[in-house]
């Protein structure tokens, strides 16, 4: 049978635009479904663009240990951040153990009798006991100090401190973000470590000991783990370096303060006035004791007072004074 030749053209027609077609066999939800499972352009970039930000809250903190690290540190910022991080459960500002009634200690001893603390400081006793009390044998068979927690001592808020008009921790005022830091670390009111800082080097972080010792916390040479004197005496690698020693110092004398304090000095359990002042009748005069050590520290710099006032000189002593 012949075809008319126009239906055969039509009949043609039909067939080429139905194979160009490729989703003419597919229902509207078939398709759908296929497109939906290839990633759009933007799921593409996503995946291959490259990571540019770092998670910074996983960062780990870097300790000051050379003055490339201490240039870095230097520029970020201090005071905002570190009051929230640093902070313990417990602040340990002034951190006297609600045993402060009155104003004085309230630690009785067998060994050393009545503390002798007075509400105020005077030349020879304080909020936290005579010297007498402080230096307990010393004068005698050896020094045998009473048992003292460091939740027991009456301290004052370093900040607090900071901002009465006659406060001698002005020299600390640029590293009080670093004894906080380290206070709260360590569980130990920052007073305490400043006033380490005002009794061995007057907060000065250019002080270096007549037998090495480095910065703010003269801390000694082997204390520096190999670095560069200008390093060790970075005040934030040496403030940290104290703080840990003495903590560790602390641990290891079962929490007795008076002998940690004392030790941090060279005091040592048994101490007698004789061997305190040794070193007097030798070449290295100041490397002997100073035996109102422990008065100036506790019922001085731990008061707000300047143990080194003059005017109003912290001691019975005075052992140093022949050194010139």
């Amino acid at each position: 049978m012949k075809f008319p030749t126009a239906i055969l053209v039509l009949f043609i027609s039909l067939v080429i635009v139905s194979a160009s077609n490729p989703h003419a066999g597919l229902s509207p939800a078939a398709r759908h479904s296929r497109l939906t499972q290839r990633p759009s352009t933007l799921e593409v970039a996503v995946k291959r663009a490259p990571k540019l930000c770092i998670n910074r809250t996983n960062k780990k903190k870097v300790v000051v240990s050379s003055t490339k690290a201490q240039s870095s540190s230097s520029a970020t910022p201090k005071l905002a951040p570190l009051a929230a991080v640093v902070k313990p459960a417990s602040s340990p500002a002034s951190n006297n153990g609600g045993n402060n009634s009155g104003g004085i200690i309230q630690v009785q001893s067998s060994n050393c009798g009545n503390s002798g603390a007075t509400r105020t400081t005077t030349k020879t006793s304080g909020p936290n006991g005579s010297i007498d009390w402080l230096n307990c044998g010393i004068d005698t068979g050896g020094w045998n100090p009473p048992f003292i927690r460091i939740e027991n001592v009456i301290t004052q808020p370093l900040s607090s401190a900071l901002n009465s008009g006659s406060s001698p921790f002005k020299a600390c005022a640029p590293y009080v973000w670093i004894f906080e830091k380290y206070g709260g670390q360590f569980n130990i009111p920052p007073i305490i470590l400043a006033s380490f800082a005002m009794q061995e080097s007057s907060c000065n972080p250019a002080t270096v000991g007549g037998g090495g010792e480095q910065g703010l916390m003269q801390i000694t040479r082997e204390k520096c783990g190999g670095l560069s004197d200008q390093a060790c005496r970075d005040p934030e690698f040496n403030i940290r370096t104290g703080a840990n020693f003495f903590a560790d110092t602390l641990k290891g004398n079962g929490g007795n303060l008076l002998l940690s304090i004392g030790q941090y000095n060279g005091w040592f359990r048994g101490m007698t006035i004789d061997k305190a002042t040794a070193a007097a009748r030798s070449a290295c005069c100041r490397c002997q004791n100073n035996l109102d050590y422990l008065h100036q520290f506790l019922n001085g710099w731990c008061q707000n007072i300047d143990a080194y006032n003059n005017n109003f000189r912290l001691g019975k002593y005075f052992n140093l004074d022949r050194c010139g």
